[in-house]
């Protein structure tokens, strides 16, 4: 695509990198080439805003410093350390791939070799050996679409197959093999700050004379995507058990959301309808005081939309509940990583 614009692709690099000079974030994970360091603040950053991740970068970074005390770690520790950030499957292929690295005795320094631990795709390699190991591999995600797609005029979509190999050949080919670290970060920062997914600053664009969505009128038509899946609605009931200071939890299994997290139990664990208001009916029930404390609290995921009712079973005796629960003093329920939608349920406990 870009080979119709040759003078476009210095004038482009160079602009680029003359605004990055003087427009660059300042994070924490830049004022080093650490690997560990660089790749971490990546997973942290692939659905989390700044903001938020720094935090959670410098809390891991203090926690586990080098990728070793990550690999030594139980599973529960790095869980509970990432609790809040969603997504928990990118905590889980961390603390896995943590454990590669460690095994093999040192961090991998090619595009290839990072590829290979678990949870690391095409952008966090490129982004890694790039950074961490000046190796000139262009980093592709939805900043560089967007900014690639407006200026040259691109209107293929950027999910389809033909996309992704347009635009991963044009960043590769806009790189300049002598500053792929500075180039790559100057990408992130201009689509994050400069040519943004609604407004874009176009007025102050060191790129506006030269732009083919803005020449043409096109910048809120590009990049062009191409529609996916309907969100659904999914509905949970949750009863808290309260029993002389204690509570029943169970670790969700593989294979749904939230695998790995800890959660109250359902209605039917406790011989209960779906539907709980069904058996509230019945009461007053022989095994305790229900109350509802919440109905269709909502959670947003990706792909769906959660309804949660939530209810507080306060008894003396401890109902039978299946294997897969645990009872655990009420006090301790912190030690347990829990999904954002179950904290919000048991921070409204009375």
């Amino acid at each position: 695509m870009a080979s119709h614009h040759p003078t476009d692709v210095k004038r482009f690099t160079s602009a680029l990198l003359d605004w990055f000079t003087h427009n660059r974030r300042e994070l924490p994970w830049r004022e080093t080439t650490d690997p560990y360091a660089v790749w971490l603040s990546e997973v942290i950053l692939q659905q989390t805003r700044i903001a938020q991740g720094r935090d959670y970068w410098e809390r891991f970074m203090r926690r586990f410093p080098r990728v070793e005390d990550l690999a030594a770690a139980t599973e529960d520790e790095v869980l509970r350390l990432w609790q809040g950030l969603g997504y928990y499957s990118r905590a889980r292929n961390l603390h896995t791939a943590a454990r590669q690295i460690a095994a093999r005795g040192n961090f991998p320094d090619t595009y290839e070799e990072l590829k290979k631990l678990k949870g690391v795709g095409d952008y966090t390699a490129a982004a890694v050996a790039s950074i961490a190991f000046g190796h000139p591999v262009a980093v592709v995600d939805g900043n560089v679409y967007r900014v690639l797609s407006r200026y040259f005029g691109i209107e293929t979509p950027i999910n389809s197959t033909q996309g992704k190999k347009t635009f991963a050949a044009l960043a590769q080919e806009l790189l300049p093999p002598d500053a792929p670290s500075a180039f790559n970060q100057a990408m992130m920062d201009f689509g994050a700050i400069q040519c943004t997914p609604q407004s874009p600053r176009c007025l102050l664009c060191p790129l506006s004379g030269s732009c083919v969505a803005l020449s043409e009128g096109r910048i809120d038509k590009l990049p062009v995507k191409l529609r996916k899946l309907k969100i659904q609605t999914r509905r949970l009931t949750y009863i808290y058990v309260r029993c002389q200071g204690f509570t029943a939890i169970r670790r969700r299994s593989s294979g749904d959301i939230w695998q790995g997290l800890w959660e109250p139990p359902v209605p039917q664990a406790l011989g209960l309808s779906e539907k709980a208001d069904a058996a509230l009916s019945l009461s007053p029930l022989p095994m305790g005081k229900l109350t509802m404390l919440h109905r269709n609290v909502k959670h947003v995921l990706t792909h769906r939309i959660l309804l949660a009712d939530f209810y507080l079973l306060e008894t003396e005796v401890r109902p039978t509940l299946p294997p897969e629960y645990i009872w655990i003093s009420e006090s301790d329920i912190d030690d347990y990583a829990v999904p954002r939608l179950i904290e919000r349920l048991l921070e409204s406990l009375p």
